[in-house]
């Protein structure tokens, strides 16, 4: 059988369910509102996308988006369900750009429907032709930061803007004295003018690599290379010259298109940031699950990207961070082909405290936890704040409770006090 794509999505609408499925089909693929010439049946069925399932859900009792229809001889009901649509790779080829034309084109404008929601994509592994996924992944990055059987503890420059090359080789320095594993450039700063990239990357890695001589442990900076394409070449080739390990970008902000450019050209772990995916994912009526969205660009070729943390200062429960970092390291191809996993960052308001059921319910200490507050602000100062974590998550795996376990290791216990229990 011809290879497909599958998309599923959820739906809210007052039409049959059948019929809105089979407007989102037409909408996607062959159709029109109405038949047009050299529509012909070989053709539509040679390349119509095709309803898969549907199952229908609990009714709606108002409408979640403004702007939907009703039929004319209308039961009363605002129907949802989850369906799933299909079309033939052929239709658009393995190419992301008209992916996302085809699962998430139209078809939300769409009269028909009051909810219209993406929540996953499968891809036949012929996109692996042409996308390269990630070229270090998790056991790259764990190569990379020589960092094994624990997660890769790691913070964000603080304040995010503001600081000079200096200020911010300076918090670096302590950073590192203090055992860090990951520290990352904040979204907001790339080539500021009072923090201009390449003045900040050659004073940070400076330290970093002067460190790395005297102790043996290399520090991962994310350095933050968003911008135009060729000024992403030429700051990736610049962090390279400099003896750096790790790019950052803003994925929504440079594309797709660009990152498959970076990718193919980049010798460094590419750290994708998904800063603007609330934008897509935050109303449980449009947009698109980050299950989906994180698959696009893991093929496209990051190696790293946010998740979120459990308790965190934005509006993401639990449950979403949790099936988000899990997808994350799951493999989207089956062997021989590549799996394209990636390392999922947990950040937000994270400290000692969130360790154990971090790893309760991902079960896997393939991460990177990523705490600013939770280390600077220590009691004691950061370097008993990265030692906390450390200590934190080796109860954790221990299986040991996290208050106990604070009773013999002050640093732990500091952070539990400052920061809650």
């Amino acid at each position: 059988m011809a290879e497909r794509i599958f998309a599923t999505y959820w739906i809210e609408t007052a039409f049959a369910l059948e019929s809105a499925a089979a407007t989102m089909a037409g909408e996607q693929s062959t159709g029109t509102f109405v038949r047009v010439p050299g529509e012909t049946d070989e053709l539509r069925e040679r390349h119509a996308a095709r309803v898969e399932a549907i199952r229908e859900l609990e009714p709606a009792s108002v409408p979640s988006l403004p702007g939907s229809g009703i039929p004319k001889l209308w039961d009363g009901v605002r129907r949802t369900a989850q369906v799933t649509l299909s079309w033939p790779l052929e239709n658009i080829g393995p190419s992301l750009p008209n992916l996302l034309a085809a699962v998430a084109g139209n078809l939300s404008e769409l009269k028909q429907f009051s909810g219209l929601k993406l929540l996953d994509i499968t891809l036949p592994p012929e996109f692996l032709d042409r996308y390269q996924g990630p070229q270090f992944g998790v056991a790259g990055t764990r190569v990379w930061t020589n960092v094994y059987d624990r997660p890769i503890i790691g913070t964000i420059i603080k304040p995010s803007v503001g600081m000079s090359p200096a200020a911010t080789a300076a918090q670096v320095k302590t950073l590192v004295e203090a055992g860090i594993d990951f520290i990352k450039d904040d979204e907001l700063q790339s080539d500021g003018l009072r923090c201009p990239f390449k003045d900040r990357a050659a004073a940070v890695l400076a330290f970093i690599n002067n460190h790395a001589d005297k102790t043996g442990k290399r520090v991962m900076y994310a350095a933050n290379i968003t911008g135009e394409i060729d000024e992403m070449l030429e700051r990736h080739d610049h962090l390279l010259k400099l003896g750096g390990n790790c790019a950052m970008v803003s994925m929504n902000s440079i594309g797709l298109p660009a990152m498959k450019v970076l990718r193919k050209h980049s010798k460094l772990c590419i750290h994708g940031h998904r800063n603007g995916w609330g934008m897509l994912g935050r109303s449980p009526a449009i947009g698109m699950s980050f299950v989906a969205f994180q698959k696009i660009w893991r093929l496209a070729g990051i190696d790293h990207t946010h998740v979120n943390g459990l308790r965190n200062k934005f509006c993401e429960p639990d449950e979403s961070v949790i099936a988000s970092a899990r997808q994350c390291l799951t493999p989207m191809f089956e062997p021989p082909h590549k799996g394209c996993e990636v390392m999922p960052v947990f950040s937000s308001g994270q400290s000692a405290k969130q360790a154990p059921g971090t790893y309760a319910a991902l079960g896997s200490t393939d991460l990177i936890f990523a705490a600013g507050g939770g280390i600077m602000a220590h009691p004691q100062g950061p370097a008993a704040g990265v030692r906390s974590l450390q200590q934190a998550w080796e109860a954790a795996v221990d299986g040991i409770d996290l208050t106990k376990y604070a009773e013999t290791h002050p640093e732990l216990r500091a952070a539990l006090e400052a920061f809650g229990a």
